[in-house]
């Protein structure tokens, strides 16, 4: 007896499809499944989805996607996996786990793929900011040449290193850091000593610690109740003069004001790829420091990781109907603690 051919339900829009396929990738899906696709850029709906979801065996959502609710779980009658071309799938699901989890969903998420663009990001700033060439860079710009902005110093080769949080983009970070020799500590409640060793890193207890030890922090936390402004005062103020701290992760993690308050000494280089709010008013006191930057929440984009969410989506897709693991799935028994 032939199999039937799994039907897949695709919301996402044309736009979304062409930046996170390459068209080999989703020639695929279109080929081997019964693929049924949204043809506009109008998003759709939750009501949209309840009313086409019914026979679907598997969905696949992006940016923009809808909420999925109630509604739409009484009639996903055949639904097995749902497939998230895009990073966190908390706001899409949260209103349904329970059913999601008793019904033996699978869920797939692409976080891997858009950390491999933070991580190179973050390794990026990591080295400009230690070494000042946007300093120099501006100094000659404005007519200069010498200037007190320093020429030597700690930079990445050699350093310590201090990662917050050992998610996932702190893991694409660390094969990264290798080339430069560095101590790399890492604070996250939720790192065994076990892993830690297998990671090769020194877990940290102590946040406070961890400042206070390491050349250059990277915050990587995800934004919960838990982590709320979890980078304070006394964090910050212990970071060593001609330190680095960057956040490419969210803003909330971070007590702005607090943060203000260490940056106005001038002894340290900050890089913010996000905020809370974000953007900043423009008469918050961080946009005018000198030793402060700024990205307007760009460290997930690039071709490479962008592709990457198409081929990750592909195999989640292909595999799990072939009946084997992949990689990317959410694990639902952590929920409470996902970004």
């Amino acid at each position: 007896m032939q199999r039937a051919v799994p039907k897949i339900l695709y919301v996402c829009s044309p736009s979304h499809t062409k930046l996170v396929f390459q068209q080999e990738h989703y020639t695929r899906l279109q080929t081997y499944f019964d693929f049924h696709a949204n043809p506009k850029e109008d998003r759709y709906t939750s009501a949209q989805l309840a009313d086409e979801i019914g026979g679907c065996d598997a969905l696949i959502t992006g940016w923009g996607a809808p909420k999925i609710t109630p509604d739409v779980m009484k009639n996903a009658d055949k639904l097995k996996l749902i497939a998230h071309s895009a990073g966190s799938v908390r706001g899409m699901l949260d209103d349904v786990i329970d059913t999601i989890r008793e019904r033996g969903i699978r869920v797939f998420g692409a976080n891997r793929a858009i950390a491999l663009n933070v991580a190179e990001q973050t390794i990026g700033l990591l080295i400009m900011h230690s070494q000042r060439w946007y300093d120099h860079i501006t100094v000659i710009r404005e007519g200069g040449w010498r200037s007190d902005v320093p020429k030597n110093g700690q930079f990445l080769r050699g350093s310590t290193v201090g990662l917050v949080s050992m998610s996932t983009v702190a893991r694409e970070v660390l094969p990264l850091l290798k080339p430069f020799t560095t101590d790399i500590l890492a604070y996250d409640p939720y790192l065994t000593d076990y892993d830690a060793g297998r990671l090769g890193v020194e877990r940290v207890d102590d946040l406070s610690e961890l400042f206070a030890r390491s050349d250059f922090v990277s915050s990587h936390a995800p934004s919960l109740p838990e982590t709320d402004k979890m980078i304070g005062l006394e964090q910050l103020s212990k970071l060593r003069p001609g330190g680095v701290f960057i956040n490419t992760s969210r803003g909330s993690v971070i007590d702005h004001e607090a943060l203000t308050e260490v940056a106005k000494r001038g002894q340290i280089q900050v890089h913010l790829d996000v905020s809370s709010p974000e953007p900043l008013p423009v008469d918050h006191p961080l946009r005018s420091l000198p030793n402060v930057y700024f990205t307007p929440h760009t460290a997930g984009a690039g071709y490479y990781g962008y592709h990457k969410i198409g081929e990750f989506t592909l195999a989640s897709v292909e595999n799990f109907f072939a009946g084997k693991p992949f990689d990317g799935e959410v694990n639902l028994d952590r929920w409470t603690t996902l970004a």
